[in-house]
């Protein structure tokens, strides 16, 4: 069973809450039952314990527990949830959660960001990341002080320790929103209209390479996964990922994330490696879920090899990403040029979806360019399909 720490619960939570919840903690220890599995078996011994508790004090002139109900939602959070952060990753206002410094935690809802009303320690932030890496089989130490991992839920938990930071451990949880998983859902919100919807889900079904480019949380992931929604049921969908966040359900579809190296330096998995071994899987469709490095040579070679594909890329324009496609795979090697690279993409590229974020937080598609599989000065030529208005 995970350790179950105190330091989950609020510096400012009642004394008569720190006492129930170390009293749960230890039946919990002691009949052996681990919260994250079996919440039910927990929940009615938080529940028996505040019973207890406020009978013990009405005998005994203790301090009372005034709102049970919400005693119990305290106690179940610090010991099967994620303490004082549990409240917000429950919320499906809140898109991500992040933690600057355990006095300074902060929430995005519709695009935009707020400082979240919660308070913390050190402790309490190095109790919380702990359990939520107890099933990851991931880790964040002084030898590998950078983790990405994918929580239960499909949220993304990226974890930075000092001394890479100043002083606190820096904290990102980007939650899994499935509300949006669909082209439909995505039109409903005013993401896109109508029609590139159906552009899309033509393009899906007809296995065409399409890429999707934008800013940090610009809703990229997001569209992507409504992309690989829109495949035809028949296709067999192969997904590579540093860390899974595709939490997309498909009735034929493989999902693989890479791995870190061990304490000895062993037993890495690249993206490289991932996407070879895809395509020894009979994709009908390669998927993958951020192109940054020279893994962008191995897509490029799937691509040409008849393997439609579908991949997200940090740019600030369709034609930037087209760019940097056409830059990444030079990492991979001094044996490869702009002479194979960039004819490789005008042939291999169908549609390169923009998404851009507005000052409001809304997020959208603001452009949608196609290569025409000519190269004009050394770039790819593209003509544009559609753009917002």
């Amino acid at each position: 069973m995970p350790r179950v720490s105190l330091a989950s619960l609020s510096p400012n939570v009642a004394p008569a809450t720190r006492t129930v919840a170390e009293r749960v903690r230890e039946r919990l220890r002691a009949e052996q039952i681990d919260p994250a599995r079996e919440p039910d078996r927990a929940a009615l011994i938080v529940r028996a314990e505040v019973r207890r508790h406020n009978d013990y004090a009405l005998g005994r002139g203790g301090e009372l527990i005034d709102d049970e109900a919400a005693c119990v939602r305290d106690v179940l959070a610090s010991v099967a949830g994620y303490g004082p952060l549990q409240a917000l990753l429950d919320d499906p206002g809140v898109e991500e959660v992040w933690i600057n410094a355990p006095d300074r935690v902060y929430v995005a809802r519709a695009g935009r960001s707020e400082r979240a009303p919660v308070v913390l320690t050190d402790d309490a932030v190095r109790d919380l990341v702990e359990r939520m890496l107890h099933a990851t089989g991931r880790r964040v130490d002084l030898s590998q002080p950078f983790v990405d991992a994918s929580l239960p839920d499909g949220s993304r938990l990226h974890v930075v320790i000092p001394d890479i930071t100043r002083r606190h451990w820096a904290v990102n949880i980007r939650k899994f929103l499935p509300a949006y998983r669909g082209l439909d859902d995505l039109v409903a919100i005013g993401s896109m209209p109508p029609e590139i919807a159906d552009l899309l889900r033509t393009a899906m079904a007809d296995g065409r390479t399409v890429l999707v480019s934008g800013a940090t949380a610009a809703g990229k992931t997001t569209l992507l996964g409504a992309l690989i929604a829109a495949c035809p049921a028949h296709h067999r969908i192969v997904t590579v990922e540093e860390t899974f966040e595709l939490a997309v359900r498909a009735p034929d579809i493989v999902a693989m994330q890479g791995r870190q190296p061990s304490l000895e330096g062993t037993g890495e998995v690249t993206l490289r490696r991932l996407v070879k071994e895809a395509l020894r899987m009979r994709p009908d469709r390669l998927v993958v879920g951020e192109v940054r490095d020279a893994e962008a040579l191995d897509l490029l070679l799937a691509l040409n090899t008849g393997v439609p594909g579908a991949a997200t890329l940090h740019a600030n324009s369709a034609g930037e990403a087209l760019r940097k496609l056409a830059a990444l795979p030079l990492l991979a090697g001094r044996n490869i040029g702009a002479g194979f690279v960039v004819p490789a993409i005008a042939s291999s590229v169908h549609l390169v979806v923009h998404c851009a974020r507005a000052a409001d937080g809304r997020r959208f598609v603001s452009e949608v360019v196609a290569p025409t599989g000519r190269v004009a000065d050394g770039v790819a030529e593209t003509e544009t399909v559609w753009a917002w208005a």
